[in-house]
């Protein structure tokens, strides 16, 4: 039996998914299952790249204690943020996070070099404080020996495809979100690093899903116990999840539900109009160059942060239940920034609809129901505007995959709503995208097309009528 191992790693967590071929399906196995946070240090808020390599490493040696040995490794996490690496190879700095303050009033700074209309015409990329481009302007501001001294940067699965291989390449889909790749020749956009004052070499030539990167290192194959190759997948989840959505139809809406909602559709030219940049639409790159023309919306961190602050004893299924039964019709705007990393994000929702003169919720049943009807709303009116872009009345499914494709409520609403039928899963869409990337590579399967036929042959998918 010939398996592969997709890593994928998230804001609130990784696991490493097994996956082999039976009678025309696509099997998956969790084999390991680690948490992950950001952690404060010195004042910001950072990842702990070190421990995740250690669950990295200690789940292949899992693989190789219950005999199923990967012939390759495709490892895919969150997008923006990165490493720098200086001469010898050695990270400079800590490895902040996203979620981090450093970027406030970066995005003016960059714009006083390269206006919003431009860098958008060129990138096709919205406007998220976060993006790469915000923190490298961030570090040239507060910490500018760090990029002299810089010799690669890596974004951060690159980085651990190194720590296995002792090699590094770039990937396509992860680099979009730098903002510093132009839409129209898919590189580096040398212009916009030339006027930020970025050092060129850091950016290293970019490579496709399916590029092999490299064997385990020696080190490494002693720890695991193994030898394999590791390749390049959708190394951005949101690339890998898209892969996963189970339809042929060019076109097709999807959301990938999880921390964010990716919502969108797979277009092969990017949309890098100014009406397009005033909608906040991003063009990300996505497997076999298309483009993941998609909103990005709070998605259910927001659920995330109120069960743990007041509701921690309960599963998600279980909260999705109660807000079923609420009786609120209060609403928040979840695209808000001011949801993005509130010290208390119920007491954030509670302010929000305070302000806005409507009921407080109270409790988690209806603070939940708040956040799930919002969510909705958000969905419905990020719909109709792919609709004006696309020129066309969207008649299809919604595709909801990922783990948000768990909420049944929330899936409801949004049938209910949008008056479309959903198709709901796979669950595990980004691990299960990230294996087909290993399995085509393999030459196993013949193409994304054939790949997403044999996902509904595969996996469950539940349907929500309107």
């Amino acid at each position: 039996m010939k398996y592969w191992v997709a890593i994928d790693i998230g804001a609130s967590g990784g696991r490493h998914i097994l996956g082999y071929l039976k009678d025309g399906k696509i099997i998956t196995e969790e084999v390991y299952r680690f948490p992950n946070s950001l952690i404060e240090k010195d004042g910001r808020l950072c990842w702990d790249v070190d421990e995740i390599f250690s669950h990295i490493l200690r789940g292949l040696a899992r693989c190789k204690e219950i005999g199923k040995i990967p012939t390759s490794i495709g490892i895919d996490t969150w997008g923006v943020d990165f490493i720098l690496l200086d001469k010898e190879r050695k990270r400079i700095g800590d490895v902040v996070g996203y979620r981090d303050s450093r970027t406030k009033g970066m995005d003016e700074e960059v714009y006083s070099i390269i206006p919003e209309n431009e860098l958008y015409k060129r990138t096709g990329i919205q406007k998220q404080i976060f993006n790469t481009i915000y923190q490298l302007m961030a570090v040239k501001k507060t910490s500018l020996k760090s990029l002299e001294n810089a010799e690669r940067l890596l974004m951060i699965p690159e980085y651990f495809n190194y720590m296995l291989t002792g090699k590094y390449l770039s990937e396509y889909t992860n680099a979009t979100t730098t903002q510093l790749i132009n839409c129209e020749t898919g590189d580096w956009d040398e212009e916009i690093i030339d006027k930020l004052g970025l050092p060129k070499k850091i950016f290293g030539r970019l490579h496709m899903p399916g590029t092999l990167v490299g064997e385990l290192t020696k080190e490494v194959q002693e720890r695991v116990g193994f030898n394999a190759k590791v390749v390049l997948v959708g190394s951005h989840d949101t690339a890998s999840a898209v892969m996963a959505v189970p339809t042929k139809k060019e076109g097709a809406v999807y959301i990938s539900s999880g921390t964010w909602s990716l919502m969108g559709t797979e277009i092969t030219k990017a949309d890098n109009s100014d009406e397009s940049r005033l909608m906040n639409f991003t063009n990300e790159g996505g497997y076999d160059r298309r483009f993941r023309y998609l909103k990005n919306i709070m998605g259910l961190w927001m659920i995330q942060s109120v069960r743990k602050e007041i509701a921690s004893d309960m599963d998600f299924g279980e909260i999705c239940e109660k807000a079923s039964k609420a009786e609120i019709s209060s609403l928040v705007d979840c695209n808000d920034i001011r949801f993005l990393a509130p010290k208390s994000m119920t007491e954030e929702i509670k302010k929000s609809c305070l302000e806005s003169g409507q009921k407080v919720p109270e409790g988690i049943a209806e603070t939940a129901s708040v956040i799930y009807n919002s969510l909705a709303e958000c969905y419905i009116r990020a719909l109709r505007e792919i609709e004006e872009r696309r020129g066309e009345e969207y008649k299809g499914e919604i595709y909801v995959v990922g783990g948000g494709s768990k909420a049944e409520y929330l899936n409801e609403l949004l049938a209910k709503k949008s008056g479309h039928i959903v198709k709901a899963g796979p669950t595990e869409a980004t691990a299960i995208g990230n294996l087909l990337a290993l399995m085509i590579a393999d030459g196993a399967v013949a193409g994304l097309f054939e790949a997403r036929k044999m996902i509904k042959n595969s996996f469950e998918i539940n349907t929500y009528l309107p």
